[in-house]
C-alpha cells in the first residue's frame, strides 16, 4: 500500500482473502472468523485466531483508515488492529451489533479481551484511527475523517520502543464470511500530541 512504509504481511491462519487495488484494500474472512481471548472461557478452551495483514512498527505512529465493511452476521466486523502476541494486542472495529446496527467496538487484549462498545454508526462506514502515545493507544473513530472522537485510551503492556505489528482484518465469528474495504488509509510516525482534543 503506498501510503504505508512496511510491507503488508499476513499472519494468523489461513483462510481469508485479500486484494490491493491503487490506494485500496479488501479483504474479506474466513467463514466463521474471529480474534477473540474469551474472559469467560474455561481453562485451557481453544482460543480463536484469524488472519491479519500487518506490518512491524516501532514507536510512536498514527494508521487510519476509512472502513466500510458487508456487516451481515452478528459479530462481522472490519478493524484495525495492533499486535505484540497471541495474549497482547487490540482491535478498533467496525461491528454489527446483536441488534442489527453497526457500531464502534474496542477490544484490548492482556492475557484475556475485554470488549467495550462505543456508539453506533451511520451506514456501513466509518474512519478508524489507532495512535501509540508513549505506552499507552489511543483509539479513534471519526464520521468525516477530520474530527476525531476519543474511543479510549489503553495500554497492552509492551514497552514504548518494543516493536508491534500494526494493520487491517475481517473477521465473521457466526457468519459465512465478511468483506471489509479500507481507504483513504494513512500512516505517520509522529506522535499524537492530545488524545482527547480531537485532533
Amino acid at each position: 500500500m503506498p501510503a504505508l512504509p512496511f510491507e503488508l504481511t499476513a499472519r494468523g491462519p489461513a483462510g481469508a482473502r485479500w486484494s490491493a487495488t491503487g490506494t485500496a484494500l479488501e479483504m474479506v474472512s474466513a467463514p466463521r472468523s474471529d480474534l477473540f481471548v474469551d474472559c469467560a472461557a474455561e481453562p485451557g478452551e481453544a482460543t480463536p485466531d484469524l488472519t491479519r495483514l500487518t506490518g512491524e512498527v516501532t514507536g510512536p505512529f498514527r494508521l487510519s483508515a476509512r472502513v466500510t465493511a458487508d456487516l451481515r452476521g452478528r459479530f462481522d466486523a472490519g478493524a484495525l488492529v495492533v499486535w505484540a502476541g497471541p495474549t497482547t494486542w487490540l482491535k478498533l472495529c467496525l461491528e454489527l451489533s446483536p441488534e442489527g446496527r453497526a457500531s464502534v467496538v474496542s477490544v484490548v487484549t492482556r492475557g484475556v479481551s475485554d470488549d467495550a462498545n462505543a456508539w453506533d454508526v451511520l451506514g456501513d462506514t466509518v474512519h478508524l484511527r489507532i495512535s501509540r502515545m508513549r505506552h499507552a493507544f489511543a483509539l479513534h473513530s471519526s464520521a468525516d475523517g477530520r474530527t476525531w472522537r476519543l474511543v479510549r485510551l489503553c495500554s497492552i503492556g509492551v514497552p514504548f520502543d518494543h516493536p508491534v505489528e500494526a494493520g487491517f482484518l475481517a473477521q465473521s465469528p457466526h457468519g459465512a464470511g465478511c468483506r471489509a474495504v479500507f481507504t483513504d488509509i494513512t500512516f505517520t510516525d509522529h506522535e499524537l500530541s492530545d488524545a482527547r482534543d480531537g485532533s
